[in-house]
């Protein structure tokens, strides 16, 4: 309504300026009504682009509207129609998105229901003798399926050709390495013997469980065997004296060859004992020590199997270094 108003105000000042305009074109003509009759020809032409120039001023004129208007500005009116529509817009947007989680929150709802609802029906109707498929039929235990027993495979590893190593990511230069026949997951043949003897259980999830590598490797009774290739020195190494009754075999040579040692450093050992229990700054720290002799059993007990316990590390310690 606003703008019909202006464009309204804006055609009458228009009219107003051709009236005035003419107004002035006739005026100016009155004015000099002999112009044609009794001036020259360049007079006339002097006269008429005097007129034209006269007319064309009055149309020239700047229009200017009187008066004040009482219309408030349209762009203040606009601004916050349309932040009143954003706000409505988003109010309306937020409503539908609210209501679409809703109904996507009872959708899934009723369809978790109706796939425990078809779970009970299959089971009851199982049980009855239909043939349909349970949750035990489409089941499979850990377990249930066994490792398959595989071939090996045998390479060296070099600077030129480097072999990765699944217990030490990169093998040494100049060592060899193994893996199941027909695969590239390598490891060295002297981390493979160190694992399965000090820990069994951690050879076969090396390969994610998938190959009897204990059964097929290391066992005599396997077609796969790599005793067999070893001879008679890596027999008795390996066979008897490492792997003979879980490592019993080199419990006990290693027992009886500390045993033999002390047995034949005694005479020393006799000898350095006895000098320091006669000697003066022993007995100086008679106070310290002397607690500990008349202390009761239990303490007595405590310290025996400290004492023990480091003998047992050591022991371990010689054991490993050995293998």
């Amino acid at each position: 309504m606003m703008i019909c108003h202006r464009y309204l105000l804006a055609t009458l000042a228009i009219a107003l300026s051709i009236e005035r305009g003419t107004a002035a074109g006739s005026h100016s003509s009155w004015r000099r009504p002999s112009c044609n009759s009794f001036a020259t020809t360049s007079e006339n032409t002097r006269c008429a682009s005097s007129s034209s120039s006269i007319t064309d001023d009055a149309l020239n004129l700047p229009l200017k509207l009187r008066g004040g208007s009482t219309i408030a500005d349209d762009g203040e009116i606009t601004d916050e129609e349309e932040e009143d529509e954003e706000e409505e817009q988003r109010k309306i947007q937020q409503q539908k998105k609210e209501e679409f989680e809703k109904l996507s929150k009872y959708r899934t709802e009723q369809q978790i229901l109706y796939q425990i609802r078809s779970t009970y029906l299959s089971e009851m109707l199982a049980l009855r003798g239909v043939p349909l498929p349970t949750i035990t039929s489409v089941s499979t235990a850990d377990g249930d399926k066994p490792p398959e027993k595989v071939d090996w495979d045998c390479a060296m590893c070099t600077e030129e050709d480097p072999k990765s190593c699944l217990y030490s990511f990169d093998a040494e230069p100049n060592t060899k390495v193994v893996a199941p026949l027909g695969t590239d997951q390598w490891i060295s043949l002297s981390a493979l013997n160190r694992l399965r003897r000090t820990d069994p259980t951690k050879v076969e999830p090396m390969w994610h469980s998938r190959y009897s590598i204990l059964k097929s490797w290391f066992a005599d009774e396997s077609e796969f065997s790599m005793l067999q290739h070893v001879g008679v020195k890596g027999f008795l190494v390996s066979s008897v004296l490492l792997d003979g009754g879980n490592g019993l075999v080199l419990r006990s040579l290693l027992i009886m060859t500390v045993l033999s040692v002390i047995i034949t450093l005694m005479p020393l050992l006799e000898f350095i004992v006895g000098r320091i229990i006669v000697s003066a700054p022993f007995w100086a720290q008679w106070t310290t020590w002397g607690r500990v002799v008349r202390a009761g059993f239990p303490l007595k007990l405590l310290l025996g199997q400290l004492a023990w316990k480091g003998v047992a590390t050591t022991f371990s310690k010689l054991e490993n270094n050995v293998r």
